[in-house]
């Protein structure tokens, strides 16, 4: 009669471990029917579910695998595995897959407790945990410019997920983290279009704002700004209010504005792998077109739709020329680019801030809230505050390893804490 073992092993990592206990597996021809391995700081944790068939007898097998443990320096264990349990194992894989993914500036054990206590009360099951983010030097890990990611896989029915998200997102501030919440699936693994807001998204501040502070109306403007982003106006109506207030206004101060832009935190990382990596970006904007083309020759952008200022001999006339990019028209521009690409939207991102950005949000495969109002946090499936822009990456799978130019920089920056030579 066959049996099933589970084999486990544990013990310091060291070239050709794995190939020594294999080959030994090998020499008495055993069916591997599940195999796992990670390394946590160089300490290995390696588990095989082997078949023994019944010609052979496990004794000898085990006998060789101790010897090889032991001169290898490694602890070895064997779990016998029932057919009825093997039987549930393979039922389980039917199962729907989530991903959840864990956003810092540091981990702390808290945050896991926390995370992990509402997975469990939802009947979920934690399969593995993996670390995206880089490696944190001590010297530095208790600063405000690091960042952190850690992945759950997850299996299970998720039976309310509504639920789910709102216990997720209640502790996010109180603990200072964000947490993304999707589906494990291939367009998870293959998106190809990312779009963006401008105001308050990819730069820092509110560009009518900045116009308006220029034109003396800057209290009026912002007042009328907070209540669109909140949802309170309709974005239309608010924008033609805020434009009309602009009436007057020197056209060079656009160029004075567009030159002291500051770009969100992570912009540029963000773009520079996004572009390596073959994808179409855009943003679209419910701003304006002359700063949004000022950004597109700043980070090589694909796209850009906006609203335009009409000018009259050097001088705003209060007045926006063409559609306005209002909440619905955001929807439909990313699916005018998706389709003009024969990209699906389940491989599209979209990133925006506030309220006039859900509809796109919720229309992309990927609707992210960034540094969001309220609002569109509690709206939206994903949301990122704690973290810079290019922690995007890290809710399409990439690791801080896969980009040259990320490792190169913590290296340095290591060294330089360290007192090393560059």
């Amino acid at each position: 009669m066959r049996e099933l073992l589970l084999i486990n092993i544990t013990g310091p990592d060291k070239p050709g471990l794995t190939s020594k206990i294999t080959s030994i597996l090998s020499g008495y021809r055993i069916p591997v029917l599940d195999i796992g391995q990670a390394v946590i700081h160089n300490h290995l944790s390696l588990g095989m579910l082997v078949e023994v068939p019944k010609e052979s007898a496990s004794s000898p097998i085990l006998k060789d695998l101790l010897f090889c443990a032991h001169t290898l320096g490694i602890q070895i264990t064997f779990t016998p595995v029932s057919d009825t349990e093997y039987d549930e194992w393979v039922l389980e894989q039917g199962k729907p897959r989530y991903l959840l993914s864990l956003l810092a500036r540091r981990i702390t054990a808290e945050q896991l407790e926390r995370v992990s206590s509402i997975v469990a009360s939802h009947n979920l099951n934690i399969d593995t945990i993996n670390r995206l983010s880089g490696r944190i030097p001590l010297e530095n890990g208790h600063t405000g410019n690091t960042k952190a990611c850690v992945e759950f896989s997850i299996r299970g029915t998720l039976v309310n997920e509504n639920r789910f998200r709102e216990e997720m997102l209640a502790i996010t501030d109180s603990l200072g983290i964000d947490i993304a919440f999707q589906e494990d699936n291939i367009f998870r693994r293959n998106r190809r279009l990312v779009v963006f807001d401008m105001d308050s998204t990819l730069i820092t501040s509110e560009v009518i704002d900045e116009l308006a502070c220029e034109a003396g109306v800057g209290k009026e403007v912002s007042t009328i700004t907070e209540q669109a982003m909140r949802g309170e106006l309709d974005f239309s109506e608010s924008l033609l209010r805020r434009v009309s207030l602009l009436e007057g206004l020197d056209e060079h101060v656009l160029e004075t504005i567009a030159k002291r832009l500051q770009l969100t935190e992570g912009a540029e990382t963000l773009f520079h792998n996004l572009h390596n990596l073959g994808f179409k970006t855009a943003v679209i904007s419910g701003g304006f077109t002359y700063f949004g083309h000022f950004l597109q020759k700043k980070l090589n952008i694909d796209y850009v739709y906006a609203n335009t200022l009409e000018i009259v001999e050097g001088r705003l006339t209060g007045k926006v020329i063409g559609q306005i990019v209002d909440g619905n028209r955001k929807a439909e521009l990313l699916e005018l680019i998706a389709k003009k690409e024969n990209i699906r939207l389940e491989q599209t991102i979209a990133v925006g801030d506030g309220a006039n950005d859900l509809p796109m949000l919720g229309k992309a495969g990927l609707g992210i809230a960034f540094r969001a109002k309220p609002i569109v946090r509690e709206s939206a499936k994903q949301a990122i505050s704690t973290l810079g822009l290019d922690a995007i990456l890290y809710l399409m799978g990439f690791r801080d390893r896969d980009d040259l130019s990320i490792s190169q920089h913590t290296l340095q920056n290591a060294r330089n804490l360290s007192g090393e030579a560059g």
